[in-house]
């Protein structure tokens, strides 16, 4: 029960500065996000709500990485495992276990009834606390933004939920 109340407790926080470093305009931030033991940042203003997992009803004949849909705040969202959608874990592993991981929503302005799910939230990060990393040449896509690097050395990948919304693969949900 304690558990439950801390993450309710980080969530509520997240939450409030989320909307706090919306309303300021002094830079980049984003929502920071593992995924498959992969560090990954969503822009703020594309990032929306963040939801505690919740039951899934899954819908036949859709590709692995399309749990299926669930009833979030009265609305039904298709849920996607963000890792097994990225290709990072292998098509053999199993399907994430109930109520594991966070399931992080797309702006409203997105008009996308869609969450990902992601292993666990790492808060938030500026652009203060991030340096560029030089790009490598290789071929990313188009959701898929800049490399960055923090102060203890680890390497984040910026990914673009208004990009992966207008991915044709992303939106081709049938397998």
């Amino acid at each position: 029960m304690a558990r439950k109340e801390a993450l309710r407790e980080l969530q509520s926080r997240l939450a409030e500065r989320l909307q706090a470093a919306r309303t300021q305009q002094r830079g980049s931030s984003w929502l920071a996000v593992e995924c498959a033991g992969r560090g990954l940042l969503f822009p703020l203003r594309e990032a929306g709500e963040i939801f505690a997992p919740a039951p899934l009803l899954a819908v036949p004949h859709t590709h692995r990485w399309f749990l299926g849909v669930a009833n979030l705040r009265g609305h039904l969202h298709g849920v996607v495992d963000l890792a097994g959608f990225l290709g990072l874990k292998g098509a053999d592993a199993p399907p994430p276990a109930p109520g594991q991981g966070q399931l992080v929503g797309f702006n409203q302005s997105l008009d996308l009834n869609c969450v990902l799910l992601v292993d666990r939230l790492a808060g938030l990060r500026n652009e203060e606390q991030l340096t560029r990393e030089p790009d490598d040449g290789s071929l990313r896509p188009t959701f898929a933004g800049a490399r960055l690097r923090d102060g203890s050395g680890r390497v984040w990948q910026e990914l673009s939920p208004a990009a992966l919304a207008g991915d044709e693969q992303f939106l081709r949900i049938v397998g």
